[in-house]
């Protein structure tokens, strides 16, 4: 799969490298033939004046109006970026990632909103991570459909874009054709959930145990937080009960049950338990048991009732349900899609991701 990642002048090293970390270690790993690419525009790759000020979300100066025949770019930290492909790079491409945009949020120039057009007519997935999700607005992707951006850039956004759905409660949001994410952590986890959509649960959950980084955020959770539930900790409840919980998964996990694991009171561990992961502890405990049955259905010939069954939903029917809802596919559907996509079970039962 090739995915082209779109570089301007006044772009972040950070908001560069987010989508060339996840994408590119799935090749470096072995676990795909993954090719990630930079490009830019011709309206775009120029180095910026020094009296410039408008920053690309986080800092530096912005472009210059005069047109510029190299590929070359200059990052907000001052870096000089050459070598980079022009646009003819994501007319090929299989995924265009915008993976920032200016804090001003000025307009996206014709080139680059004729770019994502055409990309996304001939059925490439178009991804703006962060204030990435302006160029997709000004080239018209997201109209009258749910998006997300960056949490200070939703009253501008709404205001120009009245027509967009934007929802400030979630980290991504996923049509297929189109994915937006929110602030600039949440691109990691909108990148890995393309490697998860496109490889599986644990060819993804490889990728961010390379990387370090939490394996699964649900799109859901609010983009405020920003802390994972520690997989280990003896001397954190919360972190602790939920090392226990991923260890009993095929049993019932009401959330009382989980307070007195934490010796907490039922109200006391519920506020802590959303402090900590920006998750209610019953929508966590279902996504796990979502991930175990990937797992499963990816790496072994259990009967779908028998994966329900060890994962704790307790009928093939509530599994599907839940599938539904945060994968919006059937087990039997993943089973198919991902069966050959299967590295060792044994890697995952000594897993610490929750």
């Amino acid at each position: 799969m090739h995915i082209a990642v779109y570089a301007f002048d006044g772009i972040t090293m950070f908001h560069l490298s987010i989508p060339q970390m996840v994408f590119g270690t799935v090749s470096r790993l072995g676990l795909a033939n993954w090719q990630v690419s930079l490009f830019t525009t011709t309206s775009e790759s120029v180095t910026p004046p020094q009296e410039a000020a408008a920053p690309a979300e986080g800092a530096g100066p912005p472009p210059s109006t005069a047109p510029s025949r190299t590929t070359t770019i200059r990052t907000s930290e001052g870096y000089i970026l050459g070598g980079l492909g022009g646009p003819e790079l994501a007319s090929e491409a299989d995924v265009v990632v915008v993976p920032a945009w200016f804090s001003d949020g000025r307009p996206a120039g014709e080139e680059l909103r004729s770019l994502l057009k055409t990309a996304h007519a001939r059925g490439a997935c178009v991804v703006g991570l962060c204030l990435g999700a302006i160029p997709l607005a000004e080239a018209g992707l997201i109209g009258g459909r749910r998006a997300v951006t960056h949490w200070r850039a939703f009253e501008p956004m709404a205001r120009e874009h009245p027509e967009i759905a934007l929802d400030e409660s979630v980290l991504y949001v996923d049509h297929g054709d189109v994915l937006t994410s929110a602030g600039a952590a949440s691109g990691l986890d909108a990148c890995l959930h393309l490697v998860r959509t496109h490889l599986g649960a644990q060819t993804a959950n490889e990728v961010a145990r390379q990387l370090v980084i939490a394996p699964h955020r649900e799109g859901g959770q609010a983009q405020y937080i920003e802390r994972p539930v520690p997989p280990r900790a003896d001397d954190d409840p919360i972190g602790s009960t939920a090392a226990w919980a991923l260890e009993h998964l095929g049993e019932p996990l009401p959330v009382e049950r989980l307070a007195r694991t934490a010796q907490m009171s039922t109200r006391s561990f519920i506020r802590a338990f959303r402090e900590s992961t920006g998750i209610a502890p019953a929508a966590w405990v279902r996504a796990q048991r979502v991930r175990e049955a990937q797992r499963l259905l990816e790496s072994t010939d259990l009967a779908v009732e028998q994966v329900a069954s060890t994962c704790g939903f307790g009928s093939a029917v509530t599994m599907r349900q839940a599938f539904a809802r945060i994968l919006s596919t059937t087990p039997s559907a993943y089973r198919c899609r991902f069966r050959t996509v299967s590295p060792d079970p044994a890697e995952m039962r000594g897993r610490t991701d929750i």
